[in-house]
């Protein structure tokens, strides 16, 4: 079974040792204890929206992209396709149209 936690944490993670923090830097710039940090990271703790949102800025990664990464991580242990590209109803997401 997957555990929500422990996937957000392997994310967190990854993305911590791909910029080559520490997970000290980390802490101390989203203002949450390295015990803390390291027990989310672990997935032993879950992390409340507000602290996924300031790990996330401590680490200059959109939450969004962390979540994407999360969700292609289950749909694998679920089994499904996941496609390499952007759904093209999401490319202008956010955008104003343009006028007509």
């Amino acid at each position: 079974m997957v555990v929500l936690r422990r996937e957000i944490g392997d994310v967190l993670r990854t993305a911590r040792q791909r910029q080559g923090r520490t997970l000290r830097e980390v802490s101390s710039a989203a203002r949450v204890s390295l015990g803390y940090l390291s027990e989310v990271e672990r997935g032993q703790k879950e992390a409340s929206s507000e602290l996924l949102g300031s790990i996330c800025e401590a680490l200059d990664t959109p939450l969004s992209l962390i979540l994407r990464e999360v969700s292609d991580r289950i749909a694998v242990a679920e089994g499904l396709d996941i496609p390499d590209t952007i759904p093209a109803e999401m490319v202008n997401y956010g955008r104003v149209p343009a006028a007509l």
